[in-house]
């Protein structure tokens, strides 16, 4: 069990490491210290909610229903370019970047962004609900502890990224990181929707 669990937790790491939408999003918040709590608690959730239903078999009705993942994908990647025109838009009006001068996000805004990356990403589902479900199947009778590890991987990396992201605040007190962060932020979320579309 123990090495099930351990198995788990690497894997998801190297799943969830990889720069996205959501992690993008998060340093964001992180850095601006702005609802940091929320921002984990939800991404962390959203991933416990998913890899115990593709343990619990989602993961199979997804892989022989592909028209919902054809659809998540389409809506996912309208809502991705949304975005990264917010994050161009921003880094083109440096004044915009300063938190001091732009006021602080309402929760209710930082939290439906947030579960609109979670949600309409189907990448999420392809790795949390497919690919961590069905690996989990290949350590029975370990499969909920391989679970248990991607869970707790998802909670330790969504800790470290958002309240450790504020380590980095001194460098965006200058206007002109906000605009590279933004326009950096932009180009991942643009090259995530371009990619899931083709």
């Amino acid at each position: 069990m123990p090495a099930a669990a351990l198995a788990g937790f690497l894997t998801m790491m190297s799943l969830i490491v990889a720069i996205g939408a959501q992690n993008a999003f998060v340093l964001r918040q992180g850095i601006r210290r702005e609802h940091i709590l929320p921002v984990v608690v939800i991404c962390a959730l959203a991933d416990a909610l998913l890899i115990v239903a593709g343990i619990a078999g989602l993961g199979a009705i997804i892989a022989n229903h592909p028209t919902v993942l054809t659809v998540t994908k389409y809506v996912g990647a309208a809502f991705l370019l949304v975005l990264a025109f917010g994050s161009f838009r921003r880094a083109r009006r440096p004044e915009v970047l300063d938190p001091a001068a732009s006021g602080p996000a309402s929760l209710s805004a930082v939290l439906s962004t947030c579960l609109a990356l979670t949600f309409l990403n189907p990448n999420v589902y392809l790795d949390t609900v497919v690919l961590i479900g069905s690996l989990a199947h290949q350590h029975d009778p370990g499969a909920w502890a391989f679970g248990f590890g991607a869970v707790l991987a998802s909670i330790v990396w969504f800790t470290a990224l958002g309240f450790g992201a504020g380590h980095l605040r001194p460098l965006f007190a200058r206007p002109r990181s906000w605009q590279v962060l933004d326009i950096v932020i932009g180009l991942i979320v643009t090259t995530i929707a371009v990619t899931l579309v083709l």
